[in-house]
């Protein structure tokens, strides 16, 4: 019996987060290094390489944030001469008050650190304690999202392309399906879920946002959007169909352009007296063929299909 082996898999973004770490050590020691410094240069490097430029900023705003409200706080504990136990604790719950009343939605675990960091400390001088957490932090954000900007960016593009071919051929496994002689009629339940993917990847497409490459980014986006809205249109026509508990019979050309486009056509009834049901479910599969048309074409795979473009009108068997 064969036994699964698992796989670990070393990515890149770990790659560049191993890198930004180190150049932010070794820059924090250049200036006289502290366990503290080098800790705090850490979180921000760690922090700043996020998958996308956009959560990498957002993250970098959440890190400065945190450090300077839990060096104020801090300063403002130390000034009250408490002890050091009742001080952290206050300080802690004066942070996440002050974070839920202004609607801060990130997190406030870096400036509670800093708030027991400055507690708890003896002879700290809270003020340049404080000044210098800014700065090593910021050092830490500087390089990690320098590295993960200008490093092998991360780019999704591939992976879009791939769900969207991949609809292509959901589309014609449906039709496949529906026309295969059987009272089964298939669900859509799969290029539903082939959307969401493409969805949650176009957000990731559009958060990551180059300044070095916008313009064609925002085009490649466009035509990202475009295969969405065709897709949705898709999904939409395939649901009607879906709908019928038996669909009408093909005419000859809907099945010859099925066939060509490597469909295997069981039902082999032929279209004598056309009914309504024959028109509607006919008129449907040229627009599905349409729409799959104008999807493949938003990528640039106008060649590929230009063979088996069906007519924009409806069918009259």
């Amino acid at each position: 019996m064969s036994k699964k082996r698992s796989r670990i898999h070393i990515g890149l973004r770990t790659i560049k987060t191993v890198a930004a770490v180190i150049i932010s050590m070794i820059i924090v020691d250049f200036f006289g290094a502290t366990s503290s410094k080098l800790i705090f240069a850490m979180l921000g490097a760690m922090a700043a390489v996020q998958p996308t430029f956009k959560e990498s900023w957002e993250s970098c705003i959440a890190q400065i944030i945190g450090v300077i409200f839990g060096g104020v706080v801090g300063v403002l504990l130390l000034a009250l001469k408490l002890p050091s136990l009742m001080a952290t604790g206050i300080g802690i719950v004066l942070v996440i008050t002050l974070y839920n009343a202004l609607r801060i939605t990130y997190s406030p675990v870096n400036p509670c650190f800093i708030v027991v960091l400055l507690c708890t400390t003896a002879d700290i001088e809270p003020i340049s304690y404080a000044i210098g957490r800014i700065w090593d932090t910021a050092i830490g954000l500087g390089v990690g999202i320098a590295i993960n900007t200008l490093i092998f960016p991360y780019d999704n593009s591939n992976m879009i392309h791939g769900t969207v071919e991949s609809l292509e051929k959901e589309v014609i496994r449906f039709l496949e399906d529906l026309f295969d002689g059987d009272d089964v009629v298939p669900d859509t339940d799969r290029m539903l879920h082939k959307i969401g993917d493409m969805q949650r990847q176009l957000t990731i497409f559009e958060n990551q946002k180059l300044l070095r490459r916008m313009r064609m980014q925002h085009q490649e986006l466009e035509e990202f959007r475009i295969c969405e809205v065709k897709a949705r249109e898709l999904l939409a026509r395939m649901v009607v169909l879906s709908h019928i508990k038996k669909p009408g019979r093909l005419n000859e050309k809907n099945r010859a352009q099925l066939e060509e486009l490597g469909a295997v056509i069981r039902d082999q009834r032929e279209l004598d007296n056309p009914t309504d049901l024959d028109i509607v479910t006919n008129y449907h599969v040229i627009q599905i063929l349409r729409l799959r048309r104008d999807l493949m074409a938003a990528l640039g795979r106008e060649e590929q299909i230009r063979n088996s473009e069906p007519e924009n009108q409806e069918s009259k068997a």
